[in-house]
């Protein structure tokens, strides 16, 4: 299994730091906007992401001849969403760090998005002041890198887990498990 869940979560993850390169330079071409590049990221995230399934297939097929319960396939799933979250996060901190100008203008053009976002959306002024203030104190948050890392975790994690549990879910089949 570890072969497998190194391989495609390997994959999955180099994919995923390949796929938020590609946002960010159609960003600057103004292919995409930051308001619609969070429905691009997730797009291709889950896009990318059925590699877990493939992977789970895989495990299932090549080492389990073909019977895996639920919850080894869901181990499987859970392991290669894992791996593809590392490179990731770790892609996106070698990203922030060496791309200059980034640290300096990524959080405050992500705010002006925001703040443009409610003015067109008619939202109060105390709402927009305040969401302001809860950017203002993202932005400090954002200088550990310990919580950026934890934080850029936190944005795909959540749906390998889900592509995890669906995998398990299609790809379990019932039988005398191998020896």
């Amino acid at each position: 299994m570890r072969k497998i869940v190194l391989i495609y979560g390997s994959i999955a993850g180099l994919l995923m730091d390949m796929m938020f390169l590609i946002s960010f330079w159609m960003m600057e071409k103004g292919i995409i906007t930051f308001d619609n590049s969070e429905l691009f990221g997730y797009t291709t995230m889950i896009i990318v992401l059925s590699l877990i399934f493939m992977g789970v297939r895989s495990y299932r097929n090549t080492h389990l001849r073909g019977i895996m319960t639920f919850g080894g396939g869901l181990k499987a799933g859970l392991l290669i969403a894992s791996i593809a979250a590392l490179f990731y996060a770790g892609g996106w901190e070698i990203y922030y760090n060496t791309v200059p100008g980034m640290k300096e203008t990524y959080l405050e053009r992500y705010a002006e998005m925001c703040k443009k976002k409610m003015q067109h959306d008619g939202a109060a002024p105390e709402k927009i002041e305040a969401k302001m203030i809860e950017l203002k104190q993202m932005a400090v948050w954002y200088k550990n890198p310990f919580l950026r890392f934890g934080m850029t975790l936190a944005e795909i994690l959540p749906v390998g887990i889900v592509v995890a549990f669906i995998s398990a879910g299609i790809l379990r089949k019932k039988g005398v498990l191998p020896a």
